[in-house]
């Protein structure tokens, strides 16, 4: 019998007529966890499995998780050959991350099984996002398996639409939005924030956080709720992925702490502190047994847990860092612009032992980006690429294309500068930044800000404000915190927070924060977001000692774009037939020209490196879309275009041409047109009239030419008559035997133009 299995739902009611349904036990019911949620027509299909043992030598969690959209869940076809969903889009590896940051530190950290959780958007219905629920159905899909997890866990969006908070805002309300956040929390605690803002104040952003968390504690009481009507989920499963010998811990504490402690209230630079942590390990290990020693990621855990518990109590009781800075202290900061002569802009940031360079250029509408996802078809005009090679740590690794870090942090730093890059006509650019990190320490991703607003300035981009960035840090025990400006690679591992903020002087433009600690209060979030903003300022004032303000001017090897108005029904006779005007005018010109259709109106865009050639181009353009009117009588040079047996086709001007009659080649009689013009040659001539009909304009070469001594002009054809005197036939007396015109026999002599007398 065809009935379909009786599922369990949980629905959470948003207000304003909204809700998000979740429900299990109907669809892949063989994965170790599986959901369907649903806000509106969107829907997503969260799996979760994991293996119950784990693979020999691990010691981390091998969690993978993976956000793909279906191009049919909205009706679309992928674009490609193939017609295929292929690899993830940067919004598909982007989601995952966020998702990704939420899950993993709730996992048990002994727990080392391979987990993989897929979430599949299976109907979209373009108005509701379906990244904002994607955690909220991974989490669920954990909730209702026996897999151990500290969850349940979920993320909302919040953004600021005219001066109102608003929850999981529609694709359409977020247009108008000055902030857009990500916020992925538990019950009790923030674990994540990432989102974009237009300048938005720290205590704004602090608001839409709480207001997010209040959502977030609904999603995971109705999770909780849920679980709790699954039997599977009632019971975890037990596993034993790590072997912890107590006494070789304690005997690795004994020997070790006391002197990383003592090593971390000296400064020391990355390299001499990574030889001296290693000397301390293997001075230790001489003293274990060879049975000791057997478990090599025990002994790693072990050396790793005592070195971070040793700095953390170093920072927090002295407030002394491992480079020696105070907690508030900011590294030596260099930067330097026009590096690159070949480039449209280029810079280089320092700070400590991070440096990145940045590589502007400076493109047409051609160059722009074309989004192709399954909920969103459009084009992107800035863009910017972050590249992390090993050389930069000192490592040899393989050339691989991006990874998902390189991805998030390119993002980042893409939304903390997309907000000071003016529209047209301000910009009529299509812009590309392109960063390597050459050194890393902590915090490239805001070295990749600092230059990229380098870069701008450098190659005359008139952006609205400078923008800087800083990674924060923090070390709690509880009850005592210290609060890290610009962290080291190092702090970043040994703390309980990361977060990253940027912005202009006026405000924050984007936020990147991971909590690691639990039970944060807002007054410690509000006062490393003061830190944060002081730590910001001094950085942007480094930065303004090299550079205050855009250039001027572009570069002179920067192209140059002007935009030009043309009316709509001018568009087709600029492009031609195949695209044959404007290709000619390309050619010829050697510049760039691009039309869109934008409000009724075509938008042409011309781009060249050479003032001349754009002008040449604009030339033709603006005569095809708005051609002056050849006057009689008036003298013209163009190129012919056409030669055919009666005479030839010039251009009088562009986008008018006029036929230049065989007779009015010359004087004497031609018999060839060839035997005077060629295709492609550039004839002088007069307009001497105007086809009433065909509304052609009539030309004469020989009304340029010198008259022949003795020519004489035949007499004017008078109207119905064939020239002089002689009366109109029909009044002329008709012989009876004469026939009729209509009966006459015609001379079959080819058609054509008549010959000349």
């Amino acid at each position: 019998m065809n009935m379909r299995p009786q599922g369990i739902t949980k629905t959470i009611d948003l207000g304003d007529g909204k809700a998000i349904t979740i429900e299990t036990g109907v669809l892949a019911k063989q994965a170790d966890g599986a959901v369907t949620v649903r806000i509106g027509d969107t829907i997503l299909l969260a799996t979760v499995v994991a293996t119950k043992e784990a693979r020999e030598g691990i010691d981390f969690l091998p969690l993978q998780v993976e956000y793909r959209e279906k191009f049919s869940a909205a009706g679309r076809f992928p674009g490609g050959f193939f017609k295929r969903e292929a690899r993830p889009s940067d919004h598909e590896v982007l989601t995952s991350r966020l998702v990704d940051r939420a899950l993993r530190p709730l996992f048990p950290d002994d727990f080392h099984g391979d987990t993989q959780v897929v979430i599949s958007l299976m109907s979209a219905d373009k108005q509701n996002p379906s990244d904002a629920i994607a955690c909220l159905a991974a989490s669920a899909a954990l909730a209702v398996s026996d897999i151990p997890f500290g969850g349940p866990v979920s993320e909302v969006r919040v953004a600021r639409i005219n001066g109102k908070m608003i929850l999981n805002p529609t694709n359409d309300e977020i247009v108008g939005a000055d902030m857009d956040l990500i916020v992925a929390g538990t019950k009790s605690d923030i674990l994540m924030v990432e989102g974009e803002m237009k300048e938005v104040q720290e205590a704004d952003m602090i608001e839409a956080i709480k207001i997010a968390h209040a959502a977030i504690q609904k999603h995971c009481i109705a999770m909780e709720e849920l679980s709790a009507m699954v039997p599977k989920s009632r019971t975890k499963r037990t596993y034993n992925h790590e072997n912890n010998d107590a006494a070789i811990g304690q005997k690795i504490h004994d020997s070790c702490y006391q002197k990383y402690y003592d090593f971390a209230m000296e400064p020391s630079a990355k390299e001499a502190r990574m030889e001296k942590f290693s000397a301390i390990k293997d001075e230790c290990l001489a003293t274990l047994s060879d049975e000791e020693k057997t478990d090599k990621a025990m002994l790693g855990r072990f050396f790793k847990k005592t070195q971070k518990k040793a700095v953390r109590e170093v920072c927090l009781s002295h407030g002394k860092r491992l480079d020696g800075r105070k907690t508030d202290q900011i590294r030596p900061i260099w930067s330097e612009v026009d590096v690159l002569p070949g480039t449209h802009g280029s810079a280089i940031f320092t700070r400590g032992e991070t440096q990145a360079i940045n590589l502007l250029t400076l493109g047409s509408s051609m160059d722009e980006q074309t989004i192709d996802r399954a909920t969103k078809k459009s084009s992107e005009s800035f863009m910017l690429h972050y590249n992390f090679p090993s050389f930069s740590t000192g490592e040899v690794k393989p050339i691989r294309g991006p990874g998902r870090r390189e991805v998030g942090h390119g993002n980042l730093a893409w939304r903390a500068l997309k907000p000071v890059i003016p529209p047209a006509p301000g910009n009529p650019y299509t812009i590309r930044l392109n960063c390597d990190i050459l050194e890393s320490n902590g915090s490239s991703s805001m070295a990749t800000v600092c230059s990229g607003t380098l870069a701008l300035m450098d190659g005359g981009v008139q952006i609205t404000a400078p923008v800087s960035g800083i990674a924060m840090g923090m070390i709690s025990d509880g009850t005592r915190h210290a609060i890290l400006s610009d962290i080291l690679g190092d702090e970043d591992f040994l703390g309980d927070m990361d977060f990253k903020i940027c912005g202009t002087a006026k405000g924050i433009t984007a936020t990147q924060m991971d909590m690691k600690v639990d039970g944060l209060p807002y007054e410690v979030l509000a006062q490393a977001l003061e830190q944060a903003r002081q730590g910001r300022m001094h950085i942007l004032g480094e930065m303004l000692k090299t550079m205050d303000a855009p250039r001027a001017d572009y570069k002179d090897h920067a192209p140059r774009i002007i935009t030009i108005i043309i009316p709509k029904e001018s568009i087709g006779a600029v492009i031609g037939p195949g695209g044959r005007v404007i290709q000619e005018i390309q050619a010829e010109t050697g510049a760039h020209i691009s039309i869109d259709e934008v409000d009724g109106m075509g938008h042409v865009e011309i781009m060249s490196e050479n003032k001349a050639s754009i002008e040449a181009a604009l030339a033709r353009v603006n005569a095809i879309a708005n051609p002056p009117q050849a006057e009689v009588g008036a003298t013209y040079k163009g190129k012919v275009k056409t030669i055919m047996p009666y005479g030839a086709f010039v251009e009088v001007m562009p986008g008018v041409d006029g036929l230049l009659h065989v007779s009015e080649l010359d004087w004497k009689r031609v018999e060839r047109v060839e035997d005077i013009l060629k295709e492609g040659e550039i004839v002088e001539f007069q307009v001497v009239g105007k086809d009433p009909r065909s509304g052609k304009l009539k030309l004469s070469r020989r009304a340029l030419l010198p008259k022949p001594d003795g020519y004489v002009d035949r007499e004017p054809a008078m109207e119905g008559g064939r020239g002089g005197d002689r009366p109109y036939r029909s009044d002329r007396p008709r012989r009876d035997d004469r026939p009729r015109r209509d009966d006459r026999p015609r001379r079959d002599d080819g058609g054509g133009e008549p010959s000349q007398n």
